[in-house]
């Protein structure tokens, strides 16, 4: 059952990075990738990577694709798309270069399988460094707090009159 939950995350994670790069409209290639930042999470999850997962979903779902939306938001003129240039077909080649190389080392190279899980697992020692008796968490929200205050003062400074 995991590796079909794997093997289903993997195809939707690798249309949505297509997605991420064939999409015309900015803001829906932003949601893409919200997408597959999301899915590459779901992976650590099956992987038995929790804390990978976690840090996944908080830094780059929760800060990189917010700050992405808001700039995107923000933005004038996001309803052209973006330009074809002369350079498409050279990136083209150039992608399909690098995807024959990645391809080949994937393809000859010799990998350890180990069957064996984590012995200790991550999440319950973070959770207790953060909320236990000497934890972290009022740094967090503090920092939390400060980043929302400069999101918001940054809306309050581009808005027009």
């Amino acid at each position: 059952m995991q590796s079909i939950v794997f093997w289903l995350l993997a195809i939707v994670s690798i249309a949505a990075a297509l997605s991420v790069v064939s999409a015309r409209n900015v803001f829906r290639a932003a949601l893409a990738l919200v997408l597959c930042f999301v899915t590459v999470a779901g992976l650590y999850i099956t992987l038995n990577a929790d804390f990978l997962a976690a840090v996944q979903v908080l830094i780059y779902v929760g800060g990189i694709a917010v700050l992405i939306v808001l700039a995107i938001m923000l933005t004038r003129e996001i309803q052209r798309g973006s330009q074809s240039n002369r350079l498409r077909i050279p990136a083209f080649l150039l992608a399909g270069l690098f995807f024959a190389v990645v391809a080949f080392a994937l393809v000859n190279t010799g990998w350890k399988i180990s069957t064996d899980d984590p012995l200790v697992p991550t999440t319950p020692a973070l959770a207790s460094r953060l909320i236990g008796p000497d934890g972290f968490i009022l740094t967090v929200e503090i920092a939390a707090a400060l980043l929302l205050a400069a999101v918001l003062g940054a809306i309050v400074l581009v808005r027009e009159k």
